[in-house]
């Protein structure tokens, strides 16, 4: 019986960390396999050679700390996404979906961010349930601490999950993780500080009865009774649907 496969797309590095870091540490734990997809990177123009390769660094740190299985990078320059065409960003996004064949897809809100919304569009193409997206058990969006709260209330898509995974024993691998970011991660009470990551999954957690949780939108679900059980019993990921 082959491992559970998650596949996280990530518009920059840090946004997996920041949305999903703790139930990838859960994931991975229990023996699933977890690939992120990192689409855009903060390299020219608007950022230099030594920043650009400096957040890679620090991705691949953080993807260690987690324990990510594989570390997929397109590196197009970040805040420049929707110059590219959208028939080719969904062709480079479906072809990792296929390669990856995940169980379980974790994508970005489509939040403030220009690029999260983008990257959100080609994500839902890719996980269409027909050809190799009818074996993806359950799409999922997750927030980004700062951007996918700086929404206009009601005037845009407002993040309120209808899933909360308990990362009560993998907070402490999130929040290391996240320390990788140095480049990324600013004092309190700056939204992506340490503190701010703990408190909003604190605040997740309360929400479902769990010490510290990690909020998600479930946008299809197709998961057997069967299924379910089996996930429950191999790789914990689903007890809080079960």
């Amino acid at each position: 019986m082959t491992a559970p496969r998650m596949l996280v797309i990530a518009p920059h590095p840090d946004d997996e960390t920041l949305g999903v870091g703790g139930t990838m540490a859960r994931f991975s734990r229990a023996g699933g396999e977890v690939t992120v997809l990192t689409v855009a990177a903060h390299m020219p123009p608007l950022y230099s050679e030594a920043v650009h390769a400096q957040t890679i660094q620090e991705a691949r740190c953080a993807h260690n700390v987690i324990g990510v299985s594989n570390s997929i990078f397109l590196d197009n320059p970040a805040a420049l996404i929707n110059e590219i065409p959208s028939h080719v960003l969904n062709k480079a996004i479906d072809e990792v979906v296929k390669d990856t064949a995940p169980d379980i897809l974790l994508i970005p809100f489509y939040d403030r961010h220009y690029d999260h919304r983008i990257i959100f569009d080609s994500a839902m193409v890719a996980s269409r349930p027909v050809g190799s997206g009818k074996s993806i058990m359950v799409v999922a969006a997750y927030e980004v601490l700062s951007e996918t709260h700086w929404n206009a209330p009601y005037l845009e898509p407002n993040f309120a999950p209808n899933w909360v995974v308990d990362v009560s024993e993998t907070i402490d691998d999130k929040l290391n993780a996240m320390a990788c970011y140095k480049s990324q991660v600013h004092p309190f009470p700056a939204p992506r500080s340490l503190e701010a990551l703990r408190s909003l999954a604190l605040f997740r957690g309360s929400q479902a009865g769990v010490g510290y949780g990690e909020g998600f939108y479930i946008i299809r679900m197709a998961v057997s009774p069967e299924a379910l059980a089996w996930f429950h019993e191999k790789a914990e990921f689903m007890s809080s649907l079960s």
